[in-house]
Formats: C-alpha cells, sequence, structure tokens
C-alpha cells in the first residue's frame, strides 16, 4: 500500500507526465500577451542562463489572486536555486498559468504560455541535488519525472506536509513567508488536473485561456531588492 501511494504521488507533481485520453484540438490563436523581444530572445538560449544565485534571495509573486514571496536559500539546494534564480531573472515566469491545482496536495506551475520558449527549454534539464529539507507545507521544489536529472521549469508549493515525496527525490529550495494562507490557498482549484501538459506544450495560454478561462495565473515574477 506505501509504494502504491508513493507512486501517486509521484505522478501527481510528475512535471512532464501528460494525460493521454483526450484528443488534441485545433490550434487556438495566439497569446494575447508577448514576452519583449529582448527578454524573449535571451529566454530562447537556455545554456546562456547560468548565473550562480545568490546565497539567500527572496522572489515577489505579482498573481491574479495577490502577491506572495519566496524566500530561497541556496544551501538547500544549490543547482535548483541556480535555475530558478535565472527563470526569474529573465521573466519566464511572466503570464503563466497555474495549470495544476490539487487541494490538500500542491499547486503546480512553469510551464509558458508560448509555446516558441516551451519547445527550447524541453531538454534543457539540471543535475539533481540531494534532499536536504522535508517537502513541508510551503516549500517550494521543482517537479521532474522519475528519471534521473529531469528537472526543467516546472514547479509546485506544497499545499500539506507531503513527506512521502522526500525519498523520491522531490528537493525544496525555497518556501512561501509571505502570502500563503491570503494567496496560495486561495488560487483556483475548479479544474484541478485536467489541463493537458502536451497541449500547453504546443499550444501555450492559446490552450488555457480556451478550454480553462478561470485559471489563476503570474502576471509577474521578480527577485526582491
Amino acid at each position: 500500500m506505501k509504494k502504491l501511494i508513493a507512486a501517486a504521488l509521484s505522478l501527481a507533481v510528475t512535471g512532464l507526465v501528460v494525460a493521454a485520453d483526450a484528443p488534441a484540438k485545433p490550434a487556438a490563436p495566439a497569446p494575447k500577451k508577448e514576452a519583449p523581444a529582448a527578454a524573449k530572445s535571451k529566454l530562447m538560449d537556455p545554456a546562456s542562463l547560468n548565473e550562480k544565485a545568490p546565497d539567500t534571495f527572496k522572489v515577489k509573486f505579482d498573481t491574479s489572486k495577490g502577491s506572495f514571496t519566496v524566500a530561497v536559500t541556496r544551501e538547500w539546494s544549490p543547482l535548483g536555486a541556480d535555475r530558478f534564480y535565472n527563470l526569474v531573472k529573465n521573466g519566464w515566469f511572466d503570464n503563466e498559468r497555474f495549470f495544476r491545482v490539487v487541494p490538500g496536495f500542491v499547486v503546480q506551475f512553469g510551464m509558458s504560455g508560448d509555446p516558441a520558449l516551451n519547445q527550447a527549454w524541453q531538454g534543457a534539464t539540471i543535475q539533481d541535488d540531494p534532499v536536504k529539507q522535508s517537502n513541508k507545507r510551503g516549500f517550494v521544489v521543482f517537479a521532474k519525472t522519475n528519471a534521473p536529472n529531469s528537472r526543467g521549469t516546472q514547479f509546485f508549493i506544497n499545499y500539506s506536509d507531503n513527506a512521502g515525496l522526500d525519498p523520491q527525490g522531490f528537493s525544496p529550495f525555497g518556501q512561501v513567508t509571505d502570502g500563503m494562507e491570503t494567496v496560495v490557498d486561495k488560487i483556483n482549484s475548479q479544474y484541478s488536473q485536467t489541463p493537458r501538459q502536451d497541449l500547453i506544450q504546443t499550444q501555450g495560454n492559446a490552450y488555457l485561456e480556451k478550454e480553462f478561462p478561470n485559471l489563476d495565473y503570474i502576471k509577474h515574477a521578480s527577485i526582491v531588492k
């Protein structure tokens, strides 16, 4: 029974697992908002975003539900913190949807609304970090597959203490220090895990805005100075 529970937990937060029970839909109109040309150009080259993160830093997420803050401690998960820092600094999270929201478990995000960016980052994974912190409520973690070294651009915030994820290699790198109850807990969960990641990958926000118009989203994420 414990093995079955662990498998279910892993599947629920696996970054690249996709549903296969619904037919692909025709491409919808392009997203209304696009990243500025200069920022998008840099994001199209994942290998160039390799700056080392500070030992500690904070990130403010401005969302459709309000703002919350994530405090990152690099020592907890160095490679993960570096990737997160570079994504935030270069505007990766702008106009992205919270596409998987499971109350009592996790809220997941990190797939671009721009299909071209999803394609550019499809194989841009990083090495695993040892798990030094437990998956406690409010802790921020990379989503990944069961394969080693499969962390890319997807993340989740734990809604509960999910210690069962620790032995599966999910390594927290930060935690929500402001806005957990007032913002993160209130992110719209009406669609649960229905949005298909394969269609987000290829159609981006055009798919999500058409099929799941009430999804909450990130307006902008920025390093707190």
